[in-house]
């Protein structure tokens, strides 16, 4: 009889087992997939911010452009020049850190 018992016992022991190991290896899943969430979210963060800092320096060279030249013609020519250069600046920082 206490055969017996001892091998409900042990069954009940593996069932909670597998069920904890179960258990487990969802939770496993679930942190592995909220950790690439969390890298998407990273990159979509630098994304935005690399963004923002370009439309500043836009409006930070439309403000240069409207208060160094009084023409408009002049202005766009200017405005022209200036976001020339800055590509090239941009270029070569992406240059100096590769």
């Amino acid at each position: 009889m206490a055969s017996s018992q001892q091998l409900a016992q042990l069954d009940r022991l593996e069932r909670q087992v597998t069920s904890l190991v179960t258990a487990y290896q969802g939770l496993r899943e679930d942190l592995a997939d909220a950790n690439t969430t969390i890298q998407q979210l990273r990159a979509d963060v630098r994304d935005r911010e690399r963004q923002l800092k370009d439309f500043q320096n836009q409006e930070n060279i439309a403000k240069l452009v409207n208060t160094i030249a009084g023409e408009p013609a002049n202005a766009n020519e200017l405005k022209l020049r200036l976001n020339e250069y800055i590509r090239e600046i941009d270029k070569c920082l992406a240059y100096l850190r590769e």
